[in-house]
């Protein structure tokens, strides 16, 4: 193995592509206005702004007024959940015990500062799939408004819904449905006209575009007011100049990823597929969280018994060149274990569990030193 570090934690965050970085130069260095000035500067801004909101809705099937630019995932889930509760009626949120704590917190402070806003979870399998027939059911008990929200792939296990499926399901109980979709947005096909959805949500720096940048698609038929105010930006949805080069970056990232599709998720897969067999056939005692096989296809989360030569596992990947993680990167710096890992198999659970998350710059060979890495841990030649 090399004295490069090898990253396998592309679920908390990507590289900027070097198209990317070139596309973003090139604004930085040309374009200096404020968007929302009428001379020829701010102009100059706003054309690269609507180009961009025009780009990401296409490869959406959405309306470029349906996509709205925010300063990542997290302040567009926010959005979508408080604002459908403030403008929209709804009264009722039906959501899973594994969503991203920037869900789970949102629903934690409608629940506190609402009136009489239910809050129900819906049952999980196993592999942390929604059961449908318990959301079915959830739905026909109440008559009260209701928003559905599901991530589309969860980000530490993977595990994945079919979004035509929930959407046809919200849709059959008058429903409103919200899904995180940060974690799959570029990777997978997304087409609104064929699922369709309030509200989703997508952060730049997950397919290799930068950080503080996202958006958020609100349906047209959902007429909500700002979430931040302050001035007529977003088309008066979400005040504060807005991030140009971000913006552009963030468009660049998706049409790259769109375009490259195919053959990203063919390499992914195949370094997925060859660490799993390897694990399998070197590592009996480590199994997997999640969904393994129809999860999304660049994670793969292990469960390693907790023992003595476990219990630094992570300490000891890092330090041999190895960065890979334990769960969700915002819970990083906390000593309370994965919410996700607890969802799904109880609070008593002690074992160890790793994410491992691939792009396609990752290679064989960073998969043979992330294993001869763990061999050394293990005492194995």
């Amino acid at each position: 193995m090399s004295n490069e570090r090898i990253y396998l934690d592309n679920a908390a965050t990507t590289p900027l592509d070097p198209a990317v970085i070139e596309r973003m130069t090139e604004v930085m260095a040309s374009t200096h206005g404020n968007p929302s000035s009428i001379h020829a500067e701010g102009r100059q801004a706003r054309t690269l702004i609507e180009q961009a909101r025009r780009s990401i809705a296409n490869q959406l099937n959405a309306s470029i007024g349906e996509i709205f630019f925010t300063s990542g995932g997290t302040e567009a889930n926010n959005m979508a959940l408080k604002c459908a509760v403030r403008d929209l009626g709804v009264r009722r949120i039906i959501s899973s015990p594994i969503e991203h704590h920037c869900v789970l917190h949102s629903l934690d402070r409608i629940g506190e500062e609402a009136e009489a806003i239910e809050i129900v979870f819906v049952d999980l399998d196993q592999q942390g799939r929604p059961k449908m027939d318990h959301l079915a059911e959830l739905l026909k008990a109440s008559d009260a408004k209701t928003l559905v929200s599901l991530m589309h792939s969860n980000n530490e296990i993977g595990t994945m819904i079919n979004l035509e499926e929930v959407s046809a399901i919200c849709q059959e109980h008058g429903a409103y449905l919200h899904s995180d979709t940060v974690q799959t947005m570029g990777y997978y096909p997304i087409d609104l006209t064929k699922s369709p959805i309030s509200f989703l949500s997508g952060a730049a720096h997950k397919f290799y575009g930068p950080k503080g940048v996202g958006f958020i698609y609100i349906n047209g038929d959902n007429i909500i007011r700002p979430y931040i105010d302050g001035g007529a930006q977003e088309r008066n949805m979400r005040a504060g100049t807005e991030n140009t080069y971000g913006i552009v970056g963030m468009a660049k990232a998706l049409e790259l990823m769109v375009d490259n599709r195919e053959e990203y998720e063919g390499g992914i897969r195949e370094l997925r597929d060859y660490l799993k067999k390897n694990l399998a056939d070197n590592f009996p005692a480590v199994e997997f969280n999640g969904d393994p096989e129809g999860g999304h296809y660049k994670v793969l989360n292990l469960r390693f018994p907790a023992n003595a030569q476990t219990e630094l596992l992570l300490f000891n990947l890092d330090i041999a060149g190895i960065s890979v993680s334990g769960g969700s990167a915002c819970s990083s710096g906390t000593d309370t274990g994965s919410h996700v890992i607890r969802g799904l198999r109880g609070d008593e659970d002690d074992a160890v569990n790793i994410r491992v998350s691939f792009s396609h710059r990752n290679t064989k060979a960073d998969v043979d030193g992330f294993l001869k890495v763990l061999g050394n841990v293990f005492g194995r030649s």
